[in-house]
């Protein structure tokens, strides 16, 4: 079965981690059995206006082809607007193009687009024929649809025209219902399952991802001011940076928060296994890989109450009470203090890991899809 795989976040030579969940997605499948090319939506030319040193980078140095762990994946350069006006239309503006790649690497069975916006519309657009699948990860239900002017209507015709749409949880899934999807699956994105972590010496509570509001870096800051003597390990970077460092400062606590920037994956992960505890109380927290990355290595993790994907993934994930920096503080000081209580936790959760949320699954659950696509 030979299959397209369409993304907007993908890896590439400026930016090795963006979407490389969408890669290891790419690569269980082919382990599984299918026959994977991708095809990337490389936004590297915008207005003037947004013009920055980072998308000259990624101009000069994304080659066109490469290989990345010997599956064939294509960068497709396309101008766009801005995206929270224009995001709506990157599909069409994608589409000429993606059209002429596809058509050059010959004939394909399925074509799987991860999110409806931009790449799902540019499949659509580009007039491709084989059955569509299309990947909701949460953008697309949580975002696109209600803050992006026409954002609702192109991510409605997307799913309403996919002949599969699998979720990466079940609460996304439902919301891909409302938004138009007529046949529906949930696959869960999956993780490496490494020996168990070795913890630092000192009590330490990590977090990875990109720093922005959503994903309350902020409340761990908060909690860790409540609690003394643990460290915090924010792993990432983004536009709340400074701010986060300015609230650390603030608060007296910037000789326990060390911001480690955006480290490559393996890294990331190396590090952060040295945590006691991993805490990300995000809210729009569609799925959630960090806490499942965490959880393999028998280290617990808390996320929010009421946010799918902390709702779904099961033992070793604690729940607290969302934007609620005390809560947060009261449980994370129980179990830094709790040793037999976290350590129960961290057990729980290697064990649901090795059997829910594997890659090797991930690619079963997948290439499964594609054959129900096909019929």
């Amino acid at each position: 079965m030979r299959v397209a795989v369409v993304a907007e976040f993908y890896p590439r030579a400026a930016d090795p981690v963006l979407g490389i969940w969408a890669h290891r997605q790419a690569v269980a499948a082919r382990d599984a059995g299918a026959d994977v090319t991708v095809f990337v939506l490389h936004r590297v030319v915008p207005p003037s206006a947004a013009f920055t040193p980072r998308e000259l980078r990624s101009l000069i140095s994304q080659p066109a082809v490469e290989q990345r762990d010997g599956i064939e994946v294509h960068y497709i350069p396309y101008v766009s607007g801005r995206r929270a006006k224009a995001y709506a239309g990157w599909g069409a503006r994608a589409a000429p193009r993606l059209a002429r790649a596809v058509g050059r690497a010959g004939r394909f069975d399925v074509i799987h687009a991860h999110n409806a916006v931009p790449a799902g519309d540019a499949v659509l657009r580009a007039g491709l024929g084989p059955p569509l699948v299309v990947s909701v990860h949460g953008g697309d239900v949580l975002w696109t649809n209600s803050r992006v002017p026409g954002g609702e209507q192109a991510v409605r015709r997307t799913l309403d025209a996919a002949d599969l749409v699998l979720a990466n949880s079940r609460g996304i899934e439902a919301l891909a219902v409302e938004h138009g999807a007529r046949r529906t699956r949930v696959v869960h994105l999956g993780t490496d399952v490494p020996d168990p972590a070795s913890p630092a010496t000192r009590p330490l509570v990590a977090t990875v991802g990109h720093l922005v509001g959503r994903k309350r870096h902020a409340d761990v800051i908060h909690a860790i001011s409540r609690i003394p003597d643990v460290d915090y390990l924010v792993i990432g970077d983004g536009p709340a940076r400074r701010t986060l460092e300015a609230l650390a400062r603030t608060l007296g606590v910037a000789d326990r928060v060390e911001f480690a920037g955006q480290l490559p994956p393996a890294e990331a992960l190396r590090r952060a296994r040295e945590a006691w505890l991993f805490a990300m109380p995000s809210t729009d927290e569609a799925f959630g890989v960090a806490y499942i990355e965490a959880m393999a290595a028998g280290i617990p993790a808390i996320g929010a109450a009421g946010e799918p994907g902390p709702e779904e993934i099961g033992p070793g994930l604690v729940l607290v009470a969302p934007c609620d920096p005390p809560a947060l503080a009261a449980e994370l000081d129980r179990l830094v203090r709790d040793q037999p209580a976290r350590a129960g936790l961290g057990a729980a959760a290697r064990r649901n890991i090795i059997e829910n949320f594997t890659w090797a699954a991930c690619g079963a659950r997948t290439v499964a899809a594609y054959e129900d696509a096909l019929r």
